[in-house]
């Protein structure tokens, strides 16, 4: 019995597997085809505008853009899967060695924001939904909500005149980090770029642990457990927490993908040395290969992340853990 669930339960995590798999393709195509419809041309752009015609054309036939579109996008991911992720058509440095570094910043950014922000949305929604309509579950819907309504740039601007201005003057407004240089050597550059994203993700996070608290509350077995003179403390550790664990697994899963889009916005504030800001340079010199590998990146964490949540969903929950799919 054990054994064949167990390989009902591998089966499934193939499929999501090739499921995931199947979204990055997806995407794939369509961050290729939208570089093709990006205004002007890169090897213009390399080249400057002074550039002949003949040589814009040289560089073109070099760089292959002078193929039909399949033949180009067919390359480009054989190249993928082989690992050669391409060129940079602006520095004519190798991507991987381009955006090696920078990934590796925007992973501490994001590791860090997701380990304040998981727990402490955690604790804010469970202790608000505990409290329903008391003062502090009041307080904390409206600053949620005042939080949800201004974008993630509205809120890093606001800290840096808060806390980098005139105002304060407690912290850098910048991110100020040499090519190689450890981000955790400068811990204070990091404060306010991880207050952005942390105050970004909590409203949301935090209102859905207060919901899904607040549902199990009002379930039968917990006021049976109530009934039958169960600490609060008990019923809120057993009962409640236990079972608002699997909403709070897909919240979060959602929100690590969010943290890992919301890191463009607020690295190109801060001047964060990351993937976002390096998205936005390319965007802006038609470097196409470095575009589309950081799309792929951010497509394949989202995938990532989302996988995790499904499969830690089904090893908290013993219904989806038992059942034979």
């Amino acid at each position: 019995m054990d054994g064949r669930f167990s390989g009902s339960r591998r089966l499934w995590l193939v499929r999501r597997l090739l499921l995931g798999a199947a979204v990055v393709l997806l995407v794939s195509v369509l961050v290729f085809a939208a570089t093709q419809v990006l205004p002007g041309d890169p090897a213009r752009a390399v080249l400057g505008h002074d550039a002949t015609p003949e040589s814009v054309a040289a560089l073109r036939a070099e760089l292959g853009l002078d193929r039909p579109l399949i033949s180009q996008y067919l390359a480009w991911l054989g190249h993928i899967v082989t690992g050669d992720l391409g060129q940079s058509l602006v520095t004519r440095e190798p991507v991987a060695a381009l955006i090696g570094d920078r990934t590796i910043n925007s992973a501490v950014l994001v590791v860090i924001s997701a380990a304040i922000v998981v727990p402490l949305s955690v604790f804010v929604g469970a202790l608000a939904g505990r409290r329903r309509d008391r003062k502090f579950d009041k307080a904390m819907l409206v600053v949620t909500l005042g939080l949800t309504a201004l974008p993630e740039a509205i809120i890093a601007l606001l800290l840096v005149i808060l806390f980098s201005t005139s105002v304060l003057r407690l912290l850098p407004g910048t991110v100020l980090l040499g090519p190689g240089q450890n981000p955790l050597g400068q811990p204070a550059q990091l404060v306010l770029p991880v207050a952005a994203l942390v105050l970004g993700v909590l409203p949301y996070l935090s209102r859905l642990v207060r919901g899904s608290v607040i549902d199990v509350y009002e379930s039968e077995y917990v006021r049976i457990a109530r009934l039958k003179g169960v600490p609060e403390r008990v019923v809120l550790r057993r009962h409640v927490l236990s079972n608002a664990l699997v909403p709070a697994i897909q919240g979060t899963a959602l929100a690590l993908a969010y943290l890992t889009g919301g890191v463009v916005v607020v690295e190109q504030v801060f001047n964060y040395p990351g993937l976002g800001t390096t998205l936005v340079d390319a965007v802006n010199n038609r470097d196409f290969p470095v575009i589309q590998m950081v799309c792929l990146v951010f497509a394949a964490c989202y995938v990532i992340f989302n996988l995790l949540g499904d499969v830690l969903t089904v090893y908290v929950t013993p219904r989806l853990r038992t059942a034979g799919q």
